[in-house]
């Protein structure tokens, strides 16, 4: 870590509010809810954990106001609310949408205020379709924020929910750049009116948790950690942002942070996801800086603290760390020997794009190790796992999917002796991974497409069009060490020594102590 970075982090660890009951901080709430007054600040805790996006704590805390005022419309309100997640793509039970249709229907004859009326028919709208596809559920509480900000436009907690409908709906809409325009003027607007909010800055994070605006708010993102000092979540968030700007050491030292704290949360006897999603960041962090052997001893100490929840983000994250251990290594005798569906308590058969993370790594290790009846199998499977999440809760998983099924389809086809229909193949898979956002719940990808396409031209001896794949891929994932490194190669090979010095010099500020060998 340089000394500015280090400095930094500093400030920012030494800012944190560690005075007496600091485990309770979560910004500042005032929700008013039109219950007793001493209940107000129970309300305003649990719907701080949800603005957190921390639902099953949130759910636990709404549900205890209810039980101690069976009157309080809000706290049924927070119950059904906190089963949404609408940015994580998980598809609620059976038991979970029947449990949010019975505090639904105990909110109705409660509610009183007009606010919390209009906030309630929002998320009664999410539980009324018969349907399994979630989108089709949010799509009523997307329209129902609408009346609710369009009534009450200057209430903070009303219009950051409504700035995280807009991000929802940007997930499948077409004019997503604008939709995220409008979530970051709301959010801006309700940060400056009440800083330490944590809706407001946790959704802008999310709202600037994409392609070009990863520099748009970084001043709000910064402010997370000290709001929230033990909230996993919020230690957590800003990596999104550093992720996206290529700033491995605060990627790393927050996410340590947050596993830390998150490694005691338990969820009916399993390690809460947040841990596991916070490990992820982690090991992607190390593995940009050419760690190779922190990242593995991250993963680990994780493998140790199982069992893990059994969600999709778990499942999630249990597939790729060991994919991204070994295909960041371009250890490919590694990849060809991971077992898919690991470990074994997941249900794997609700997590397709999980499920192909696992493929992906097998059938890279198997083309790069010349086992190509393996590598097709892997395509084979990848192929049919897309096709099967076309119905998920995501739209984008499907596309994910596809992605790495090009660029796998672009090796195997490499090694059967047609390179320009290796070369159309990847450059396919780039251009179909711009048509999606990259999904929260992933750091990155495990071989970005120009990445991969930067490897295959300098295999074939192309340096010039190695240097612009990965030129281009640095714009979408920058920083990455083998971008960096791949880039300098081809640079050399182009005869082009000012770029391949400015390239190697990225490589060594961002890697300063690697002890990764060259393998492209």
């Amino acid at each position: 870590m340089n000394s500015y970075l280090r400095l930094t982090v500093l400030a920012a660890s030494l800012s944190l509010p560690l005075s007496a009951g600091a485990e309770d901080a979560i910004g500042t709430v005032n929700f008013q809810a039109n219950c007793a007054e001493n209940l107000r600040p129970d309300i305003d805790h649990a719907l701080g954990m949800m603005h957190h996006m921390m639902y099953t704590q949130a759910r636990t805390e709404f549900k205890a106001i209810t039980e101690k005022a069976p009157d309080c419309a809000a706290a049924h309100w927070g119950v059904a609310t906190s089963v949404l997640q609408p940015l994580w793509s998980t598809t609620p039970s059976a038991a979970e949408i029947a449990r949010g249709r019975e505090a639904i229907e105990k909110a109705r004859e409660t509610v009183e205020d007009e606010r919390e009326k209009l906030l309630i028919e929002a998320t009664a709208a999410f539980f009324e379709p018969d349907t399994d596809q979630v989108r089709e559920r949010l799509a009523g509480w997307i329209d129902g924020m609408e009346k609710a900000y369009q009534a009450f436009p200057e209430d903070i907690n009303v219009a950051t929910l409504y700035a995280l409908s807009r991000l929802t709906l940007a997930l499948s809409a077409d004019n997503s750049q604008a939709l995220h325009d409008e979530a970051e003027q709301v959010l801006r607007a309700a940060w400056k009116t009440e800083p330490p909010h944590p809706g407001a800055v946790h959704y802008t994070i999310h709202a600037t948790d994409a392609d070009g605006r990863g520099a748009n708010a970084t001043e709000i993102v910064d402010s997370y950690t000290e709001i929230a000092p033990d909230v996993p979540h919020a230690l957590h968030m800003p990596s999104h942002i550093y992720v996206r700007l290529g700033d491995w050491p605060r990627t790393i030292e927050w996410n340590r942070r947050s596993a830390d704290v998150a490694e005691s949360h338990k969820e009916d006897g399993a390690t809460s996801f947040h841990y596991i999603h916070a490990v992820d960041y982690l090991v992607y962090g190390h593995l940009q800086r050419g760690e190779d052997k922190a990242a593995a001893s991250v993963w680990e100490t994780a493998q140790s603290k199982g069992p893990h929840e059994g969600n999709f983000p778990a499942a999630y994250h249990l597939a790729s760390i060991p994919a991204r251990l070994a295909v960041e290594a371009r250890d490919w005798e590694t990849a060809a020997a991971i077992t898919p569906r690991e470990p074994d308590y997941i249900k794997w058969d609700n997590f397709a794009w999980p499920d192909g993370l696992s493929w992906f790594a097998r059938g890279l290790g198997a083309v790069h190790t010349g086992d190509l009846d393996a590598a097709r199998e892997a395509e084979q499977r990848i192929e049919a796992l897309a096709d099967k999440a076309k119905s998920a809760a995501d739209a984008r998983f499907p596309v994910y999917l596809e992605v790495d099924r090009r660029i796998l389809a672009g090796w195997i086809a490499h090694a059967e002796g047609n390179p320009e229909r290796a070369i159309e193949l990847m450059e396919s898979a780039g251009e179909l991974e711009a048509t999606v956002e990259k999904h929260p719940v992933t750091p990155g990808a495990l071989l970005p497409p120009y990445e991969a396409l930067g490897d295959l031209m300098l295999s074939l001896e192309r340096p010039t069009e190695a240097l612009a794949a990965y030129e281009r891929s640095d714009q979408t994932w920058p920083g990455r060490y083998n971008t960096l490194q791949g880039a300098a190669r081809a640079a050399d090979g182009a005869g082009n020594t000012e770029s391949a010095s400015q390239w190697r010099n990225r490589l060594r500020e961002t890697a300063p102590d690697t002890t990764r060998e060259a393998s492209i």
